[in-house]
């Protein structure tokens, strides 16, 4: 054996070396990648030809050996960490010669990357990332940061350490809108470093906010790590699982769990909201904490506005909070006691199956017992009884056609016990209400009679909903009943945006924000899936672009607007109204509101394509469509070059050696314990990417396939991999910050000022170790 080492374990340190030369070589990192895998294959290959790598494998064929396997322990089980005592054979790493090797990783790199790059499952919300790019770019284009930082300076700059706060808030409003970490932190540190260092604050605090509030896109969402991570967690956790449940003797892992093994991306980004909340809420405390304590390194600043009314605290405080609140906890409230709620009078036509029991028990001994260890010997109890129950009535009952009779009956029984406002309504008055109630806090000086009329408009169409709709009224009668009153609110609206669009924080702070909600709560609500959320995202990045650009020209952006009410009016018919022409019989009405539709649809492409024309002879699009395209090509590329480098570990036994070490530990803490270390430790000479598709789906059949929520693994892993960009000396967001500070910020200053933020980061990681439930409280409640 070399150096009284393993060959395999030569091999490790061959392919790491090679990764690291190939890193700090200055190649693209992209490039660098594959070549490594390359390389470090040609030499582990002309080393095992001369005979210098010996693998000390277990033998299979010994009497010890056979005898642990005769006791039930699972050949997976056995390994030269845990019985270190069983009798060895010396073997070649590649035991069937390099050449077969090289052979099989070259079959095995054009499948993954057909399924993992160029069609299979993950390619579509892989597409995600792409179109999440070219959001963030749009916007950090069009220029959304430069008005949040100096807004939100007006806003937080009095308080103690405002200034580093209000950096925060931005960051975490830019993670929300673009999730680009470069584009965030030097946008940041070009328009407020300047600004704080003026006004005497610390170098150190001004360059570690600025660095760490910048990588917050990371982990809230829409963030690309979420989405990448995505992709590898759930093959990786459905995967562990089946292995997991045919280990302990079951048929399938949904045996075995009693749920499918399957976990989304748009559970992860429900997952990761309020992590990256309190990252933010950690951040900005520690630049307040640190104000009081320092206060000639963080004092307070007073900036003055712009212009716009003056507003009282009490009146801030009534319109923009008080009243809001009020309102929308009346409309939960109205929810919980049945008047607001569905008027769905829709049936199935088939019957639901038969409940059955929440765990199978017709299973083996073995399968049995392991389900009893995991789940408990009461839910297995119930379970047992649950199938003796479902026996003793005939089985399950299986899903049937319903009859005319039965369909008018269940009907019939959804009319009884629909809500008398149905949500839709409810959603769109509150709407209207809110934006009413907002505008008079904004001016409370300005003539209440209009707003009041538009609120009188919201009354009337709630309460005509409640007194002549009824829940099997047609879609086209609803709209005749409510039009006037809704016009009289809409009347009232256009009043209310006039005065918006004044204050100067709603104008800067509300474009942005509909954006988010729009792509956020399409996601977290489970409307859609990450992809057609990126794609809304996109669009709507590059319409609100093209309109700051034409209102910087001078020039009317009415095409715009109405393009963005084209897109409201396409979705609200498209989900009052059945636009289904082809059937054999079309009512009036569905061929109205599919007309109504399909107009609203070719104005909302032609504002589209417009706003495209816009950011073109601006020369914003170029740039856009070419940093889109260097983005994504690197992430694919580098994709691309971690499966070479992947398959080359796999091929020597490099993967199967790293996790039985990880297997050896009888405490699952305690392997996700050293996984975490061993990523915060590459964290100092690796880039998330690489961390991604080269660490993790080595560690991940490990860490996913244990009886940790996937969900959990997946954040902690998230977060940890944020701290990526701050720690030195390879952070990117130090390279970032480095590259727009002036001369005055030195190397060190940056290093000593993020030094806190990175045990910030070790402190929120502790927070979600110790309370899981931050984690997984929102998915549970929001559900799928």
């Amino acid at each position: 054996m070399l150096f009284g080492l393993d060959g395999v374990e030569i091999g490790l340190i061959i392919v790491f070396l090679c990764l690291f030369g190939g890193i700090l070589s200055g190649f693209p990192v992209a490039f660098a990648i594959g070549g490594a895998g390359a390389i470090s294959f040609g030499i582990i290959a002309a080393l095992d030809s001369s005979g210098l790598l010996i693998h000390q494998a277990i033998d299979t064929s010994s009497d010890l050996y056979r005898q642990l396997t005769d006791s039930g322990i699972h050949p997976d089980a056995i390994s030269i960490f845990r019985y270190p005592d069983l009798p060895r054979i010396a073997q070649p790493v590649f035991d069937r010669g390099w050449d077969v090797a090289l052979d099989r990783n070259v079959s095995f790199i054009v499948n993954r990357i057909n399924e993992r790059v160029l069609a299979g499952q993950s390619i579509e919300t892989l597409l995600a990332v792409l179109m999440f790019v070219m959001m963030g770019i749009t916007l950090e284009r069009s220029k959304i940061a430069n008005d949040l930082l100096t807004t939100m300076a007006r806003v937080f700059g009095p308080l103690p350490g405002g200034l580093a706060v209000s950096v925060v808030v931005v960051g975490a409003f830019l993670a929300a809108s673009t999730g680009i970490v470069g584009a965030t932190v030097v946008t940041m540190g070009l328009l407020s470093l300047p600004t704080m260092l003026r006004n005497n604050y610390s170098p150190e605090l001004s360059t570690g906010v600025i660095a760490a509030s910048g990588t917050l896109g990371q982990i809230i969402p829409p963030s690309i790590v979420i989405v990448l991570l995505g992709t590898l967690a759930g093959d990786l956790y459905s995967q562990a699982q089946e292995a997991r449940a045919q280990t302990v003797g079951c048929s399938d892992a949904l045996t075995y769990l009693g749920k499918p093994a399957v976990v989304s991306v748009g559970t992860l980004f429900q997952s990761a909201m309020l992590p990256g909340i309190l990252l933010a809420v950690l951040y900005a405390a520690y630049a307040f904490g640190y104000a009081l304590f320092n206060p000639s390194k963080a004092p307070a600043v007073q900036i003055e506005a712009s212009g716009g009314k003056t507003i009282t605290r009490s009146e801030g405080l009534t319109w923009f909070l008080f009243v809001p609140v009020a309102l929308v906890a009346l409309v939960v409230l109205l929810g919980q006691v049945g008047i607001v709620g569905s008027q769905s009078l829709a049936v199935d036509s088939f019957s639901e199956a038969g409940q059955v029991a929440s765990l199978r028990t017709n299973v083996s001994d073995s399968c049995r017992e392991a389900m009893i260890a995991l789940h408990g010997q009461d839910a297995w109890n119930i379970a047992v009884q649950e199938a003796e129950a479902i026996a003793a009535s005939g089985g399950v009952q299986e899903a049937h056609r319903l009859t005319p009779e039965e369909i008018e009956a269940a009907r019939a029984a959804k009319l009884a016990a629909a809500a008398p406002i149905g949500t839709g309504v409810a959603v769109l008055l509150l709407t209207l209400a809110l934006i009413l109630t907002t505008a008079r806090g904004a001016d409370p000086l300005a003539d209440p009679k209009p707003l009041a009329i538009g609120l009188g408009g919201v009354l009337v169409a709630a309460l005509l909903d409640v007194l002549f709709i009824t829940p099997d009224m047609t879609s086209g009668a609803t709209v005749v009943i409510l039009a006037i009153p809704v016009a009289v609110a809409l009347w009232g609206c256009k009043h209310a945006a006039a005065r918006l669009a004044e204050n100067e924080l709603i104008r800067v702070v509300f474009p942005p924000l509909i954006l988010i909600v729009a792509v956020l709560g399409s996601i977290l609500g489970g409307i859609t899936n990450p992809t057609p959320a990126a794609a809304l995202g996109a669009a709507g990045a590059l319409m609100l672009a093209a309109y700051r650009k034409k209102r910087e020209l001078g020039e009317s952006g009415k095409v715009i607007i109405n393009a963005t009410f084209a897109v409201i009016v396409m979705i609200l018919v498209g989900v009052n109204f059945d636009l289904r022409i082809t059937q054999e019989s079309v009512s009036a009405e569905s061929w109205i509101a599919f007309v109504v539709a399909y107009a609203a649809f070719l104005y909302a492409a032609f504002g589209l394509f417009y706003s495209c024309w816009v950011l073109w002879s601006t020369a914003v699009l170029k740039p856009v469509v070419r940093e889109t395209a260097k983005v994504t090509s690197m992430v694919f590329t580098i994709l691309i070059g971690s499966q070479l480098l992947n398959l080359v570990v796999i091929s020597f036994g490099g993967e199967h050696y790293i996790q039985q070490f990880l297997k050896s530990f009888d405490n699952e803490f305690t392997v996700f314990l050293i996984v975490m270390l061993v990523l915060f430790v590459l964290g100092f000479v690796l880039d998330f990417l690489e961390i991604i598709y080269i660490v993790i789906p080595i560690v991940g059949p490990v860490i996913y396939g244990g009886t940790f929520d996937p969900k959990w693994v997946t954040i902690m892993i998230a977060v940890n991999l944020q701290t990526s960009f701050l720690t030195p000396p390879f952070g990117f967001a130090l390279f970032y910050l480095r590259g727009v500070a002036p001369a005055s910020v030195t190397t060190g200053h940056i290093y000593r000022g993020i030094v806190p933020f990175v045990l910030i980061q070790v402190l929120g990681l502790a927070l979600l170790w110790f309370a899981p439930g931050i984690v997984t409280i929102v998915p549970d409640l929001i559900g799928n």
